[in-house]
Order: structure tokens, then sequence, then C-alpha cells
């Protein structure tokens, strides 16, 4: 009898109740906060224009949490797109391939995460926004092997949220940061063309 395991897709290899214990205790609840005001929205499409204007993640070399120079440079671009932002947290998620027991390599992911946030503070960005609080260790590879792959031993850098008692957080809204960003996303030349149509 043969039994198809298709379904299960990435989810096969990874630890039971990995996918309802994301790791980070609260997170249901600052969720539901989320939802509630209205930011939840904000959060994700800023989630993906991070993903999609600066690479998320780094690697790292085997069993170390020192970041070489090709990370340092993605970190650097990470660090200017989050100056752009002052009133969003981000996480940091540590990641390593799967050599070694697991415990170990949680505390290797937690060490890559910290090194990565210690690295972003000294690039002008508030302690207090970054969070290298979760490390998933070996439990989710990008590449299901036993061997050292250096894609799975890495940091991922997420939007996680607002800033309590930001100014520019308006009641939970965030026209002001749309507004920003909307300007921003058309361009200079766009208003200027519009004036200049507009005052001939």
């Amino acid at each position: 009898m043969t039994i198809g395991l298709s379904a299960c897709g990435g989810d096969f290899y990874r630890e039971a109740g990995a996918t309802v214990d994301e790791g980070g205790f609260g997170n249901p609840t600052m969720t539901n906060s989320l939802i509630s005001t209205g930011q939840l929205a904000v959060a994700e499409g800023l989630a993906r224009r991070f993903e999609n204007e600066v690479p998320p993640s780094v690697n790292f070399a085997f069993n170390s949490a020192k970041l070489d120079a090709a990370s340092r440079q993605i970190l650097l671009r990470q660090a200017n797109w989050i100056r752009q932002f002052p009133e969003v947290r981000f996480r940091v998620y540590g990641h390593t391939d799967l050599v070694g027991s697991n415990s170990y390599n949680k505390s290797l992911g937690l060490r890559r995460a910290n090194a990565v946030v210690r690295f972003l503070s000294t690039q002008g960005i508030s302690r207090s926004r970054l969070e290298a609080v979760v490390s998933f260790g070996e439990t989710q590879p990008l590449v299901v092997t036993e061997g050292r792959e250096r894609r799975n031993r890495r940091t991922v850098t997420e939007v996680s949220g607002f800033v309590d008692g930001h100014p520019s957080l308006l009641d939970g809204k965030y026209a002001a940061i749309i507004y920003r960003e909307h300007l921003e996303s058309a361009g200079r030349s766009v208003f200027d063309e519009v004036s200049a149509g507009v005052t001939q």
C-alpha cells in the first residue's frame, strides 16, 4: 500500500506544531490588537514592501554568528530602509542548518539574530525597535538536507508592528505614514509635471 504525502508539502519535515506555535508568546493577542486598530493591513503592506525592496536575509558560515562583508552590505541596505520608517518595529529570526543538536542550533540561531540586531543598532536605529527574540534553530530549513547548507544558515528580518505611542500613529490609524509613502512612491518628477500642467 502506498501513502501519498504530497499534500504535506514542506511542513512534513518540520516539528509537530511548528505552524501553530510560531515561538512568539503573546503574538495571537498582538495580532488581534493590530486587526482591531486597523494597523495590521498597513503592517502587512510594509512587510511586503520591505521584502520586495531589500534582501530580508543574510547568510552565515558554518557554526558561526559572525557577519561577513556580504552580510554587512545587505544589512546596510536594510538599515537604510528601516530608517525611513521610525515608527515601525522589526524582528530578526535566526536559523541554522540541520547539522548539530536542536538545542545547540537554537542557541546558534539566536546568536545570529543578535549579531544582526547589534549591527543594525550601530546604523542609527534604536535598539528598542529591533527584536531578536525568536530563534527557529534548525526547524525551518529552506533546503531539507542533513548536510551543511549555507542557505539554511541565515537570519530573516521582518516588520513586526509599530512603536507604541509614536507621534506618527494617529489613534491607531496610519494615515500620515500611508500619505508619506504615497508621496515617496509617486516620485518628485510626477508632482513636478502635475504642478507644471496646473500652472500653465
